[in-house]
């Protein structure tokens, strides 16, 4: 997916239907086989998904960084060790200063100028989510994706019971927000979101302990468990659209290998972000490999359910030498 692409995607466009013109031969090639082939390959993907079922390889790793990344901020101040001191909107690694970006613009919005004791902080951590891909901080850092994944599990077990029905926003809706919040930095002097921000509610919570705050994150699982499924995540969190904006030029991307590909399905119905998988849709994709969007959270949970390795981590420029 072309780097223009993948941010019309993120700012809420709609994923558009490949022309004829957009194929490559090769894309060509492999769907005409899969056409001519599809009984075999029918037979193939079941004989694939009895042999290698669902793994949790991705998901253990992400919670198990996930939730080591929260303690070392806990005992670091409960132990009072000096090593990560302050938050995930802000903090010191060993000294060095680490600034959340969303919460950086938000404050230098607020001031109207550029805070030169922010920028070291703010440019050392815009490299970082560069090198590891952007909307990776929503899903291996942030402790509210880890709540938000529970409360999904709650909530498709009752969708299924016909308990609740899933009710969607329209994506545009995140980037609206993040615009607002941009302007009410500016007019009012004050970071708004930040009183807001899920992710600071709750960073700040499991290290200094919890506050009436809180309240607020439970009206959010509240939502999700019973009206629209990961719906701060999808499509409130400014945060998100923010690291995705880095993720455009990040190298550490989720590949796509059409030749692979069964056309299962069971990748979105999985996806945090569902719309950046229209590529695995029978007929969809417009070259043999391909790179997930921007919007991706390289959560790996595709990568778990996928029996063919059609959906892979990939880095690059590099991967071809590892």
């Amino acid at each position: 997916m072309s780097i223009k692409e993948s941010a019309r995607i993120l700012l809420g466009g709609e994923v558009r239907k490949p022309a004829a013109a957009d194929y490559t031969p090769g894309a060509n090639r492999v769907h005409e086989l899969k056409r001519m082939d599809g009984a075999n390959r029918r037979a193939l993907a079941e004989e694939m998904h009895q042999q290698h079922g669902h793994s949790h390889t991705w998901r253990n790793r992400r919670w198990a960084v996930l939730i080591a990344v929260n303690l070392l901020f806990v005992l670091s101040f409960w132990l009072d060790i000096q090593l990560l001191e302050g938050s995930l909107t802000a903090s010191r690694f060993l000294g060095f200063h680490l600034i959340d970006l969303n919460s950086a613009l938000q404050v230098m919005l607020a001031h109207k100028h550029i805070l030169v004791n922010l920028v070291i902080g703010t440019a050392t951590v815009f490299v970082l989510w560069v090198l590891l891909g952007g909307r990776s901080f929503c899903s291996w850092v942030c402790p509210y994706h880890l709540l938000a994944e529970w409360a999904e599990s709650l909530h498709l077990y009752l969708v299924d019971k016909k308990k609740v029905s899933d009710h969607a926003f329209h994506r545009g809706l995140r980037g609206v927000l993040w615009l607002l919040f941009a302007v009410l930095a500016w007019v009012t002097g004050y970071t708004v979101f930040e009183t807001l921000s899920l992710t600071g509610i709750l960073s700040r919570a499991l290290i200094y302990g919890p506050g009436l705050a809180l309240l607020w994150v439970l009206f959010w699982l509240l939502v999700e468990v019973f009206y629209s499924r990961r719906a701060w995540c999808r499509y409130f969190c400014p945060i998100g659209l923010t690291y995705g904006v880095v993720g455009l030029l990040s190298p550490v991307q989720v590949g796509y290998r059409l030749d692979n590909c069964f056309h299962e399905g069971d990748c979105r119905k999985v996806c945090l972000v569902p719309h950046v998988l229209e590529c695995v849709i029978k007929g969809r994709a417009t070259a043999e490999t391909m790179s997930i969007g921007a919007d991706c959270t390289r959560c790996g949970l595709c990568v778990d359910v996928c029996p063919s390795g059609a959906l892979h981590f990939e880095v690059k420029g590099l991967s071809k030498w590892l």
